[in-house]
């Protein structure tokens, strides 16, 4: 009998959340600001999802861009860490590049430090460490991270599928390859046939309700926002099954 296929859904919002629970997902990545890629969730946010009946891996990212990181930016990212393992989640989201795209060894050590007896995922800070991505996934081996969340350093998952097989190859089983960037029912199909999948991400998302005129006009509200919907969730554990 084959191995189930873990879905993790990712979210920013209590909604979402709860969505995401509702749906089936088996794990969460919480974050604020998804339509960023993810930012560190606020504490309201990490006390609710405490609560949750399964695990919860926090975002840990300072702010928008790219990820270099500074020193106040480091004091930031450290102070985040602690505030996880204060709320009681699971595990932390963690990365971070050097100016020509490899992985900060020395910067993601002191982060795995601080993480200590956290869960960790080494988010996609990984895709800007391309094309060949042995060395990477060496060094996620080396600093005890669980998975690597990577879309093969493409913009989606499915257009990275042959970086992907080449990383899961590389990995030979040692840390979980964890595709995610454009996963949802239309493309899963086609990257479940190619990968031996062990976990997926998704937002499991769809559009929300047009914002009203006024909160766009002044910038409170994305152009096309977006929520996880239960339903999506549900369709999406199905065709991993």
């Amino acid at each position: 009998m084959s191995e189930k296929i873990r879905l993790e859904v990712c979210v920013d919002s209590p909604q979402s959340l709860a969505a995401a629970i509702e749906g089936g997902a088996d794990r969460i990545e919480l974050c604020a600001a998804l339509e960023t890629g993810g930012l560190t969730p606020s504490p309201g946010l990490m006390a609710l999802a405490a609560q949750a009946p399964i695990p919860v891996y926090a975002m840990i990212r300072t702010r928008p861009g790219a990820f270099v990181f500074d020193d106040a930016d480091v004091v930031t990212l450290l102070a985040d860490i602690d505030a996880v393992r204060a709320a009681g989640l699971a595990g932390v989201v963690l990365g971070a590049n050097r100016p020509d795209g490899s992985l900060d060894h020395e910067l993601l050590a002191r982060l795995a430090g601080q993480a200590k007896g956290l869960g960790m995922t080494l988010h996609r800070a990984f895709d800007l460490a391309g094309p060949d991505f042995s060395e990477a996934v060496e060094l996620a081996v080396a600093l005890g991270f669980e998975r690597i969340l990577t879309s093969g350093g493409e913009t989606t998952a499915l257009k990275g599928l042959d970086a992907l097989a080449r990383c899961f190859d590389h990995a030979q089983g040692r840390i979980v390859i964890m595709p995610g960037s454009g996963v949802n029912l239309d493309t899963v199909g086609a990257i479940k046939a190619r990968l031996p999948l062990r976990e997926i991400h998704s937002s499991c998302s769809v559009a929300s309700d047009a914002p009203a005129d006024k909160a766009l006009e002044l910038g409170f509200v994305a152009l096309r926002p977006k929520h996880t919907d239960t339903g999506v969730v549900r369709r999406m554990k199905a065709a991993l099954a």
